[in-house]
């Protein structure tokens, strides 16, 4: 192997309190791993960082005991250690607090930071010692909470904040975080990260995992970068610029950022007189995505451009009805309107496409057939049948133009590639003749010729007249493909850019720093 060039440990820290050497891990066909390396040191703020598929959620739970490693080595402040278990990690010290709060609401606040370790007194559990043990350790973080109040009567950050008091309760070395800001608002961070910085100075490491690079480079002493299974480096977090961070995880090489204002256009004047279908205004969703303002065009692919967790998909939710916003206003064709559900959506033909295909995409165990008309049979009805040859027609003739193979209307969709998989969700919003199609990374995942023809696709539905939002990670794609793209950074919009000499390097640009200029905002609003 490359020997690994890394920063200095931290002076008075030589040894680090987590190392893990040269660990591989191999899933059937996927190596999630590949020989990385990774350290920690007391007292310090570790981010680990890298795009969707990168390694990190692999390495954190090779280090906690969820995954065992198939090669490698993991030693705790010098000793080797081998976890079979997340419990055996917790008894070493090692405690991770994850995004979603996996505590018990129904519980109080003093039950929830000592389950599992409730002092004992005549074989029964002494609350009364309980709940001054609990205070303590509230006390020690400085949280000004009622240990005998119900956990769910608090806020989910406060709910955030128990979980870390839970955590560092047994005598914790290692306090690993993940995404713990994702539905905190900036009071809330700060509040986070005054106990965070509380914890680092009292010598526990902490590993900071977020996909918001302000608040990595505001708490972070140290980054570690990931990359498709494999590390690319170890840096302090002062001497790597964002510009070269983003560089780094993405794997591109990126230009200077030099006068972005010259790369900021007004609208283009060709298109002045096209019409607006959708236009929202300061439409948001607290703990997802601050306000922002979005107006598409008939005709026009409109590209979504930033990192995961950037805010991107967020707003795309909202547009489609799939989640609510509680902010802002929205206007289709004119008319002033919320929606609320993505049934409300469909209604004003507005069809949103996840990213999560399996998840909230394709019925994985009914046909194609089946899959297509699904979302035109919730529009008609479900009282109201579509005939079955009406069915058989409309499968056939989508599974033609898309080229869906293998071309049977009943075969079972989870024996299809990912490629055909994705042309089935697309024939599904086809058939209800979308008026505007959201497609979030519909080229994830599958192969170049499938990409093409679904790009393609794209290009053919615009020139008649579609509104199409285009979210995907590839850059290269969104320009590709886009009239306009919309740049978001840490749940907040960025810019707003005229396709015209634009190019990747000014993207990832503004990706990695943002724009800092109200005048890049809304240039569509000329049209």
């Amino acid at each position: 192997m490359t020997e690994l060039i890394r920063p200095p440990a931290p002076e008075g820290q030589p040894e680090p309190v987590v190392e893990m050497t040269d660990i591989s891990i191999s899933f059937p066909g996927v190596k999630a791993l590949d020989e990385v390396s990774f350290r920690m040191f007391p007292g310090e703020v570790h981010s680990l960082m890298g795009e969707n598929g990168a390694g990190k959620s692999t390495l954190i739970k090779a280090l906690t005991g969820v995954y065992q490693i198939d090669s490698g080595q993991i030693r705790l402040s010098g000793q080797p250690v081998s976890f079979a278990t997340t419990a055996q990690a917790q008894a070493a010290g090692i405690s991770t607090v994850y995004q979603e709060v996996n505590l018990l609401p129904n519980l109080s606040v003093a039950e929830n930071i000592m389950l599992g370790r409730e002092p004992r007194r005549f074989g029964g559990i002494d609350y009364r010692r309980m709940r001054a043990r609990a205070r303590e350790v509230l006390d020690e973080l400085g949280l000004e909470v009622d240990p005998g109040s119900l956990l769910g009567s608090h806020s989910l950050a406060v709910q955030q904040l128990i979980a870390i008091a839970r955590a560092t309760n047994v005598d914790a070395r290692v306090l690993i975080l993940d995404e713990p800001t994702s539905s905190l608002d900036a009071d809330e961070v700060a509040e986070l990260f005054r106990i965070i910085r509380s914890l680092k100075d009292s010598g526990v490491a902490i590993l900071f995992v977020s996909h918001f690079l302000d608040q990595v480079y505001e708490i972070a002493d140290r980054l570690t970068v990931f990359r498709n299974g494999r590390l690319v480096g170890e840096y302090l977090t002062p001497d790597l610029l964002r510009i070269d961070l983003v560089q780094k995880m993405i794997g591109k090489e990126i230009a200077t950022l030099d006068d972005l204002e010259a790369r900021v256009h007004d609208a283009d004047t060709d298109a002045a007189d096209s019409t607006v279908f959708l236009r929202a205004r300061g439409i948001g969703r607290k703990g997802a995505v601050a306000p922002v303002d979005v107006t598409i065009h008939e005709g026009e692919v409109v590209g979504f451009a930033g990192l995961l967790g950037s805010g991107r998909t967020e707003v795309a939710r909202l547009l489609g009805g799939v989640d609510r916003a509680d902010s802002g206003s929205l206007t289709v064709k004119g008319e002033t309107m919320r929606l609320r559900t993505p049934r409300r959506a469909i209604s004003e033909r507005i069809m949103y496409s996840s990213e999560n295909r399996r998840g909230e995409g394709i019925v994985d165990e009914l046909t194609v057939r089946d899959n297509i008309i699904l979302a035109l049979q919730a529009d008609r009805g479900w009282f109201r049948p579509i005939p079955k040859k009406r069915q058989d027609e409309l499968a056939q003739s989508y599974i033609d133009a898309l080229n869906i193979r293998p071309g049977n209307a009943d075969a079972v969709v989870r024996n299809l590639s990912g490629g055909n998989q994705q042309k089935v969700l697309l024939a599904r919003w086809l058939a209800v003749a979308p008026r505007l199609l959201i497609l979030d990374e519909p080229t994830r995942g599958i192969d170049v010729g499938a990409k093409a023809e679904i790009q393609k696709l794209v290009f053919s539905l615009a020139e008649n007249g579609m509104a199409v939002v285009y979210i995907s990670a590839e850059l290269e794609e969104v320009l590709r493909l886009s009239h306009r793209v919309i740049v978001m950074r840490d749940r907040q919009k960025v810019a707003d850019l005229v396709n015209e000499d634009l190019s990747v390097d000014s993207l990832m640009a503004l990706i990695a720093e943002g724009s800092g200029d109200e005048e890049t905002e809304n240039v569509g609003e000329a049209r």
